[in-house]
C-alpha cells in the first residue's frame, strides 16, 4: 500500500547547469549533492558501471517530506544516456508544477533571467482551477515546468 510520495527525480545531461538553474534561478533550495558509483546504485539502476551525480533540492518554507527533498536530480556519468524528446505530447513525459502567488510577477522574474516559456500566463477557463493561471516553460534540459497561480478560494 502506497502511504506517501519520497521525491520526484528527472535525469539530465550536466548537474552543475541544472544546479544553477534550480538553485539560483528557481530558487530552490539545494539540500544534498552526492556521487554514486558503487555496488549498491549498479544494483538499483541496473546499470553495472553506473556513476551518478546526483542533487536534491526543497522548497524553501515548506514543511520538509520525510525524505528531506522534493525532487532529485541525476546525471548519468556512466553510461551516458542520450537526448529524448521530452515534448509534453510524447508517452512518458513528465513534467512538475510549482504554486506561485503572483505567476506575472515570477514570468516576469525567471523571464529577465533567460527561462524560456511556451507561452505567457494563460488564465485558466475551465475545470478546478478555473479563474487562475499557468504557464509551461523550459529548464536547460528541455524538461517541462509549470508555474500556476490557483484561483482565490473562499
Amino acid at each position: 500500500m502506497l502511504i506517501n510520495t519520497w521525491h520526484f527525480s528527472f535525469t539530465v545531461s550536466d548537474i552543475d547547469q541544472s544546479i544553477h538553474f534550480y538553485r539560483d534561478v528557481l530558487g530552490m533550495e539545494l539540500v544534498h549533492t552526492q556521487e554514486q558509483a558503487n555496488a549498491y546504485t549498479r544494483k538499483f539502476v541496473g546499470y553495472p558501471d553506473a556513476h551518478l551525480k546526483v542533487a536534491q533540492f526543497r522548497i524553501p518554507g515548506l514543511a520538509t517530506p520525510r525524505s528531506g527533498h522534493i525532487l532529485e536530480l541525476v546525471e548519468y556519468v556512466a553510461p551516458r544516456g542520450v537526448k529524448v524528446d521530452t515534448r509534453t505530447l510524447n508517452t512518458g513525459t513528465a513534467h512538475l508544477a510549482f504554486q506561485v502567488d503572483d505567476i506575472h510577477a515570477e514570468h516576469a522574474r525567471i523571464t529577465a533571467l533567460g527561462v524560456r516559456f511556451r507561452s505567457d500566463p494563460v488564465a485558466i477557463e475551465a475545470g478546478i482551477n478555473t479563474g487562475g493561471f499557468t504557464c509551461y516553460f523550459l529548464d536547460p534540459d528541455d524538461i517541462t515546468l509549470e508555474i500556476i497561480q490557483p484561483p482565490a478560494r473562499p
